[in-house]
């Protein structure tokens, strides 16, 4: 029998941080959220790794400076009407664990993924609803055409692209 050890920020790396993704992505597409505590616990469980990880304060306070750099954007874009608060808050949660060496990848490949959602949904809208999904709520939010996209399953897609290259990622699993 093999028994695996493995350290807080492994698992905070390779278990907390995408399970948080998926929940995020599968929350905004059945019910068009993004929790407030899931975006607070991704700042935390990034505090915990770095903290023991060693990351340096300066690598903390770049990480730091990323995450509102995108909250600001974010909350510009949210303010606009164009994405939704729980985007906004969930994209600069990603950013804080990806800092800025990895966030023009993130928001690229986010940006791409969130085109072709947003494709797929407005060619899904344009043809009725099957009838074993029309009793389903999310579905029919979803093929409302006054509804808004399910973007956080865009960010969470690019997050999980993006975190195998930041240096948070090096650091827990020494890869």
């Amino acid at each position: 029998m093999w028994i695996v050890v493995m350290s807080l920020p492994l698992i905070v790396v390779l278990i907390v941080f995408p399970a948080a993704m998926a929940y995020a992505a599968a929350s905004d597409l059945m019910t068009m959220t993004i929790p407030n505590w899931l975006c607070a616990l991704l700042v935390v469980a990034f505090g915990v790794c770095a903290a023991t990880i060693g990351f340096g304060l300066n690598a903390a306070i770049w990480h730091l400076a990323a995450g509102l750099l995108v909250l600001v954007v974010c909350f510009a874009m949210f303010a606009a009407g164009w994405i939704g608060g729980g985007d906004a808050k969930l994209a600069a949660a990603t950013a804080l664990w990806l800092g800025f060496e990895q966030l023009l990848p993130y928001l690229f490949v986010a940006a791409l993924s969130g085109g072709l959602l947003t494709g797929v949904i407005m060619l899904l809208r344009a043809v009725p609803l099957p009838a074993m999904a029309s009793n389903w709520a999310w579905a029919q939010r979803l093929h409302d055409v006054k509804q808004g996209v399910p973007y956080g399953v865009a960010l969470a897609a690019a997050a999980l692209v993006a975190l195998p290259d930041t240096a948070i990622w090096r650091a827990a699993t020494g890869v």
